[in-house]
């Protein structure tokens, strides 16, 4: 067994063998004037699986997918995928990828069907060839009849789809989906998720990055949480949820205008394992990550001696927003950000 690296909860061969891995991620950096954006970033995307890379808002998610995809140089590490260093071969490389942004980059002045094709013979595709992957493609996003208009008159789901075909031309080995789904309403959500199924189901390995829980657990065997611009945790879903712990304290202050201090004095009580306190003023909840049933005793115990009164208590298992929350001791989980607004398909 060769060398390890302990990185977050795991421990990762620094020496992996590259026939298992489609995308392998050593030490990587990359600074932003004086900012961090990737930190000793450390990763590996087994071949033909989903790995779901998830973090707030400036975590580093699409610092590194730039960065895998050639858009941009690391500082420093080493990066190599589908057997390609994205640094000294990253002509050979843009022919095995995809990528799939947060917003649509075809070109609205082309019809649907130019745009793929353009990106075909672009990819050195023959003329017949191109052809065929614009059309099979339309028909697959359910794009057909709108094939010959402008994609400018499209609506964003259209557009959306539109780009996922576009990333998909050249039959990618690797593609990064860059939350993909953002503002898509849920029927297209289902579309996309399907599509991506399909491709992994056919060989191809897909890194996403996304804020939808839902999104991560639906597609992703494996995930990776990203916090400024370090790797701090991975695991499937239930083995992140079981290295936290098994339930979440739910909290139903009988002020809801409480909240706030309530998970201030716990958070500032530093109880034995409690990891943090997360206020939802929405749901006029309190939630607390808990190990024990010591850690409830001790929790609602505080809460009286400081005069706090409690409607309800309760307790589930954790959330992923919980997960993340309990592995960051964050006062708010960024992975709940609102819900943004939802684009037609």
């Amino acid at each position: 067994m060769g060398a390890g690296l302990l990185v977050g909860m795991e421990r990762i061969d620094k020496n992996p063998s590259s026939g298992r891995n489609a995308v392998e991620v050593r030490g990587l950096v990359k600074h932003y004037g004086e900012t961090k954006a990737l930190d000793g970033v450390d990763l590996d995307v087994r071949e033909g699986t989903v790995l779901g890379v998830l973090g707030p808002n400036g975590a580093g998610k699409t610092t590194l997918v730039r960065c895998l995809s050639t858009l941009i140089t690391p500082d420093a590490g080493h990066a190599v995928v589908a057997g390609y260093d994205v640094v000294k071969q990253p002509r050979e490389l843009r022919r095995r990828i995809g990528l799939t942004g947060q917003y649509a980059s075809v070109d609205e002045k082309l019809s649907g069907w130019e745009n793929l094709y353009m990106i075909g013979r672009l990819l050195d595709l023959p003329r017949k060839q191109a052809r065929a992957r614009a059309d099979e493609l339309l028909e697959r996003f359910s794009l057909t009849e709108a094939a010959k208009r402008a994609s400018m008159e499209y609506s964003g789901g259209m557009r959306r789809r539109l780009d996922l075909a576009a990333s998909m031309i050249g039959s990618p080995s690797v593609l990064y989906l860059d939350e993909p789904t953002t503002g898509l309403d849920p029927r297209t959500r289902n579309e996309v998720w399907d599509e991506v199924q399909r491709m992994v189901a056919e060989g191809a390995t897909v890194l996403l990055t996304t804020q939808y829980m839902e999104e991560a657990e639906q597609l992703a065997k494996e995930l990776t949480v990203i916090d400024r611009g370090k790797i701090i945790a991975r695991g499937g879903v239930d083995e992140l949820k079981a290295r936290v712990g098994g339930r979440t304290l739910h909290i139903r202050p009988s002020d809801p205008a409480e909240l706030a201090a309530m998970a201030q004095a716990i958070r500032e009580a530093g109880l034995d394992g409690v990891a943090g306190a997360q206020a939802v003023p929405d749901e006029g909840l309190l939630y607390v990550p808990i190990l024990s049933d010591e850690q409830l005793t001790a929790v609602i115990g505080l809460l009286g001696v400081r005069g706090f009164s409690l409607a309800h208590v309760s307790t589930a298992l954790p959330s992923l927003d919980e997960v993340f929350l309990a592995i960051t001791g964050d006062k708010a989980s960024p992975l709940s950000d609102p819900a943004p607004q939802e684009v037609a398909a």
